[in-house]
């Protein structure tokens, strides 16, 4: 294998492909990214087993070939090299190395075959759809802060990907929790998507397709089946092992008869959590909300670092209430609400709350309270 290619195309397509590689791995071809030369196209693979990310470049290929590379020391060889450098790749057979030049530096890779290299078979039955990927980002983005980090409930481990009907109107539908909140967020589905089974599709899967989405020029295409989802983007493309499993109804959570309603100016009512959360215990972060005519008064009491208090003005005009709740789950909360204003809607202190957006109406958040 001999080619060359320009420094910028061989960094972003590896930049996409190193990031699914393990920093770990008991498996040494795991490390390694498999690239394949060959008509004026370098092509890359990565892979965890659960997960594989490809992507292309132009090259200008003098012998095709196939070999695998270590790829996160590939990655930071390439990213170190000078802007504008042409890169030679040169792999021959008699040296079991890849040599990597680039000016006056030259690099000696190990390799290994590129038949160990594990291939994921794709399925062939389910559903297709094209997405706009601002429509893809925003599900992402709206959603994820909310997905569990606790192994022991695996299928909370991801974001819950189906299509619904809602008064005849189909829409695609992204649900997180880890059940001490849950954010959905929704939008129309596209022609296709309608009929598709639903899938967990897992955390780190959903970080690698944001971080995709940055680079992508176009529309988003989905292809979805039981076990498998993948997502194309022009050149690139992620193919990933769905989490098996059932997820919750989270509509049973939803609350639907909450009757308190405060409108709430969404940036200063972060800020003032934020201070007033700065002395709560670590473990629950707890601050306790106190609603009467037009304002809430935050409450934080620490026995080892004392008490803060502070006052928002706010649109309330029901009765008396208190409720608490974990500080960092408002923030999150917070920082996902586009309009100036969020509408939290309450039954009673040990009731879920449910938080809208008046500047997107296709997102609820639900917060589980807090003893306080």
């Amino acid at each position: 294998m001999q080619l060359t290619i320009e420094r910028s195309a061989l960094l972003k397509a590896l930049g996409h492909v190193q990031s699914v590689v393990e920093r770990r791995n008991t498996i040494p071809i795991l490390s390694n990214v498999l690239l394949s030369a060959g008509r004026d196209r370098l092509a890359f693979a990565a892979t965890d087993l659960d997960m594989e990310m490809v992507d292309e470049a132009e090259a200008q290929v003098q012998v095709e070939g196939q070999i695998t590379a270590p790829a996160h020391t590939l990655y930071e060889i390439v990213r170190k090299l000078p802007e504008g450098a042409e890169v030679s790749l040169l792999y021959s057979g008699d040296d079991p190395r890849l040599v990597v030049s680039a000016g006056r530096s030259r690099f000696n890779l190990p390799v290994l075959p590129a038949g160990d290299f594990p291939v994921m078979s794709t399925d062939s039955a389910g559903a297709s759809y094209v997405l706009p990927k601002e429509d893809l980002a925003r599900l992402i983005d709206k959603t994820r802060f909310a997905v569990s980090t606790e192994e022991t409930r695996y299928y909370l481990n991801g974001l819950y990907l189906h299509t619904v009907a809602e008064a005849g109107i189909p829409l695609l539908r992204a649900v997180a929790t880890d059940g001490h909140r849950l954010a959905l967020a929704e939008t129309p589905a596209p022609e296709g998507a309608a009929g598709g089974p639903g899938v967990i599709v897992p955390r780190k899967t959903v970080d690698q397709v944001r971080r995709l989405l940055d680079d992508a020029g176009g529309p988003v295409e989905v292809t979805v089946s039981a076990q498998k989802i993948r997502f194309s983007m022009g050149e690139a493309s992620l193919t990933s092992k769905v989490i098996d499993g059932a997820f919750p109804d989270y509509l049973r959570v939803i609350p639907r008869g909450n009757d308190k309603q405060a409108d709430i100016d969404n940036a200063l009512f972060a800020k003032a959590v934020d201070r007033v959360a700065t002395i709560s215990a670590e473990k629950s972060r707890s601050v306790k909300l106190a609603f009467d005519n037009d304002r809430v008064k935050l409450t934080v009491r620490n026995m080892e670092a004392g008490q803060a208090e502070e006052e928002v003005e706010i649109g309330y005009s029901d009765e008396p209430f208190e409720i608490g709740f974990n500080a960092r789950y408002l923030l999150d909360v917070a920082g996902q609400i586009t309009g100036e204003n969020a509408a939290f809607r309450f039954a009673d202190p040990a009731s879920p709350t449910l938080v809208l957006d008046p500047g997107d109406p296709g997102v609820q958040y639900v917060l589980m309270p807090l003893r306080v």
